[in-house]
């Protein structure tokens, strides 16, 4: 195909210069720098479901249902699909019209600009880290629990400094972000089979507790399957919601608007699916198999979750739900205490490729903005046998096993929710405007009704940030505020589509052997 006519290469000066589609698609033939195709869209599936599926659907389910909706958790589930769907049909467009590493950070270069560009990446690197380190922190949790009851215990000084007296490290998360470093580094076809396996285990446990838990349902406990309005404690100071703050608004428990609450809640469980776009560049035809990696894998979760959430309220009333281990409380109150340490197990198990594939995340968007510049192009040589980006991502695996190992960040884990939902409304705003600048890009897939859905896709991605406590907004601009200031001090003059900024500033090639 030649290269030699078309459309101008995009805004080349300030702030808000693009980076062309056809520039960004070149730049992945790049010797050197390019990644390997291997991915099918049954590939994509699977890391899409391997990433959704955590801890989530085995904690947040009862929770939910006791604090905030009632048997109507199976509607919040919902409600939180359809946000995300909206924000899926968005992201499927843009991974297929611009198959190229990066996610949100690219499909923002090719649409709104540089600097937003680099604020969206900055802010997945910051969300797909503490991703990363939370679930490793969790898988560790559940490991401990299973080797105590093996009769294996590990030091207190080694299980983490929630557990320990003073100083601890958590020995089991270090060792857990090392080893998948370490497969992600060996290519992305031996992740894609080692997240299979996974997959199939992990889906297997939801599937018995839905099939098993379905013969304990009592229709009683569905009565009054929308329970009547309370009104929710109000919060105090910056543990308060923002929307109370703004508008005075105070979220209720049950009745209808107790749905909507608890959808604010659940959403934490379909965190991922936007994990799946960052593979764009390594899926052999991402035109056709990236929109059915993406809403395939969102559309088998939020079944799963409904049919979950339906049976643990049919089991056990909402009210004498456990939060810590619903739907292993729940079975034990039946009378079958089997099924908590089997569903323990696949909390475990399914934990791994949760936090691979969020490491995965993390890696191939450093290496986008790598690639471009706007972090030390060292980061972007790909492997000369695996053709996976190694530097970056043994770079990001050594220190996110170290956060891991000696942090307690429970209190951070809903910078993730508000990191996702921010790159919602980026990749939403950045299909209206392609679609404006670009009507001439072929798009294999694309968004319905636009610009009306975008534009509920960023309402309702709003409003779920408004429903965050003021405390994460506040640690959340303090970390976009470092992001911009990054940026001035090195991305901005760094930057391939900076003026006189060219190959001169790459590294010379590595020698051949």
């Amino acid at each position: 195909m030649s290269t030699q006519s078309g459309p101008p290469a995009g805004r080349k000066s300030g702030l808000f210069r693009t980076k062309s589609v056809e520039q960004s698609i070149q730049d992945t033939e790049e010797p050197e720098r390019g990644l390997r195709r291997s991915l099918s869209a049954l590939d994509l599936t699977i890391f899409g479901v391997g990433v959704i599926i955590g801890t989530g659907i085995f904690v947040l389910t009862g929770k939910v249902a006791k604090e905030n909706a009632g048997p109507a958790t199976a509607l919040a589930f919902v409600a939180a699909g359809v946000v995300c769907a909206l924000a899926a049909l968005c992201y499927a467009e843009f991974a297929s019209t611009v198959p190229v590493a990066g996610s949100a950070y690219t499909f923002a270069y090719a649409s709104l600009g540089e600097l937003p560009a680099w604020i969206i990446g900055w802010d997945l690197v910051l969300e797909f880290a503490l991703g990363t380190a939370v679930v490793a922190v969790g898988w560790s949790g559940y490991v401990r629990s299973l080797l105590d009851n093996a009769g294996w215990r590990l030091p207190d000084s080694l299980s983490g400094s929630e557990v320990a007296e003073g100083f601890g490290f958590d020995l089991l998360a270090f060792l857990l972000v090392l080893l998948l470093t370490g497969v992600l580094v060996l290519g992305m076809k031996l992740s894609a089979r080692l997240t299979a396996v996974v997959v199939v285990i992990k889906v297997t446990v939801v599937l018995v507790v839905i099939v098993a838990g379905a013969f304990f349902v009592k229709a009683a406990n569905y009565q009054p399957f929308i329970p009547e309005t309370q009104k929710q404690p109000g919060g105090a100071g910056l543990d308060a919601p923002l929307v109370q703050l703004l508008f005075g608004y105070e979220p209720t428990n049950f009745g209808v608007m107790g749905i909507f609450t608890a959808a604010s809640i659940v959403f934490f469980a379909f965190i991922g699916f936007d994990v799946v776009a960052t593979a764009a560049e390594e899926t052999r035809v991402p035109q056709r198999d990236m929109p059915r990696g993406i809403l395939g894998s969102l559309f088998i979760c939020t079944a799963l979750y409904v049919a979950v959430s339906i049976v643990v309220t049919g089991m056990q009333n909402y009210t004498r739900l456990s939060v810590d281990a619903p739907l292993a409380d729940a079975f034990k109150a039946t009378g079958h205490p089997w099924y908590a340490g089997f569903i323990s197990f696949g909390a475990a198990v399914g934990l791994i490729t949760v936090c691979m594939i969020l490491l995965l995340g993390q890696t191939r968007v450093f290496f986008a903005m790598s690639r471009d510049g706007l972090l030390p192009r060292f980061f972007s040589r790909t492997h000369p046998v695996y053709s996976t980006p190694y530097r970056a991502t043994v770079l990001l695996g050594v220190a996110i096993a170290v956060i891991a190992g000696v942090t307690s960040i429970d209190e951070l884990a809903t910078l993730v929710n508000i990191g996702t939902l921010f790159a919602f409304v980026i990749v939403a705003v950045g299909v209206v405007i392609l679609r404006r600048t670009r009507p001439d890009l072929p798009r294999s897939f694309r968004t319905p009704l636009v610009p009306w859905l975008p534009a509920a896709s960023v309402a309702a991605s709003l409003w779920l940030m408004l429903n965050l406590p003021i405390e994460t907004w506040i640690r959340f601009a303090a970390w976009m505020a470092l992001g911009v200031v990054v940026y001035f001090l090195y991305g901005r003059t760094h930057s391939r589509l900076a003026p006189g900024s060219a190959t001169s500033r790459d590294e010379p090639p590595a020698p051949r052997r």
